[in-house]
């Protein structure tokens, strides 16, 4: 096989090569290898059991609070989805109330001045987290409206001061996006930092650019393909918040089917990379992290032009 050999699209954030070139080698034999032992990889390759686990996951960390009588805060994504359904209904069946649990989301899309997008918008994240989530827990068992949070252009800035009044997060969900960013803190923000690694994980909320691939990436799995349709900001929590829970939860469901999946390499740089300004979710494996990858995340990482 001849070698061909390029450089990166100029728009990619994070350009060794050759760190590049060894993380996409790791095959999924030794995935869910890694260094610091309270950073947990596993791999699960049924779908209906990945969500359900993600599920049983939010709902014991609302149950195990309640039953010691303290407060319960919890810092969600909106995707993946599936989740949230099998969450509702757990807490229904359980009758588990929920009048000590604060949520704050990750993330809300905005404008291009800026400006978060309204409930009533039918891709506004609030409303999918009130249709999926909260809209099909019982009303008795609901959290009060006022202890579900959202990040807005209206409380960016004292967004974080919420979340740290209330002790910080006892557990921040999360995924993976393609450019590596976790919320919507997204890879060319590390260029403002000048390799300040401290001061990037102290970085709070704030009105962010979309990068290109969350853009593309957001049109492949909500916007039926349609990146014009795909808002060029959002709002959301930065690496202070994530880092300051007491424990994260991420889980990576990005598996097409018929062996397709837009993760798998991204999975491999944030979990096995450098840490690095340029890959946000590779600060994940400095701190207690489980990282949970659907079946096909975790294939290895091949060209197939078939």
């Amino acid at each position: 096989m001849s070698t061909f050999t390029y450089e990166l699209a100029k728009f990619i954030d994070f350009r060794d090569t050759a760190e590049l070139a060894r993380v996409r080698a790791i095959p999924r034999t030794r995935i869910t290898e890694h260094a610091n032992p309270d950073f947990h990889i596993r791999v699960e390759d049924d779908s209906d059991a990945f969500y359900t686990a993600f599920a049983t996951d939010i709902v014991s960390r609302i149950e195990t609070s309640r039953e010691e009588g303290r407060r319960c805060v919890l810092i969600l994504p909106v995707g993946p989805v599936p989740q949230f359904h099998k969450a509702a209904a757990m807490i229904n069946e359980r009758g588990l109330t929920m009048d000590h649990v604060h949520t704050f989301n990750m993330d809300e899309y905005a404008d291009q001045d800026g400006v978060t997008a309204p409930v009533t918008w039918e891709g506004s994240f609030k409303r999918t987290m009130f249709d999926v989530f909260f809209d099909r827990i019982e009303p008795g068992l609901r959290p009060p409206e006022a202890q579900i949070h959202f990040p807005s252009s209206d409380n960016i800035e004292r967004y974080g001061d919420e979340i740290a009044e209330l002790g910080g997060a006892d557990t921040c969900y999360g995924g993976i996006g393609w450019c590596g960013h976790i919320a919507f803190w997204e890879s060319h923000l590390g260029h403002e930092f000048d390799g300040d690694l401290e001061a990037y994980k102290a970085a709070g909320p704030r009105i962010v650019e979309l990068n290109p691939m969350t853009i593309m990436q957001n049109a492949l799995h909500s916007f039926g393909g349609d990146w014009s349709n795909v808002p060029p900001k959002a709002a959301t929590i930065g690496p202070a918040e994530i880092l300051g829970a007491a424990r994260r939860s991420f889980w990576l469901d990005g598996d097409l089917g018929g062996g397709v999946s837009w993760q798998r390499f991204i999975a491999r740089l944030v979990a096995h990379g450098p840490v690095s300004e340029f890959v946000p979710g590779s600060l994940l494996q400095t701190a207690s992290t489980d990282f949970t990858m659907l079946g096909g995340v975790a294939d290895d990482v091949t060209i197939d032009m078939a």
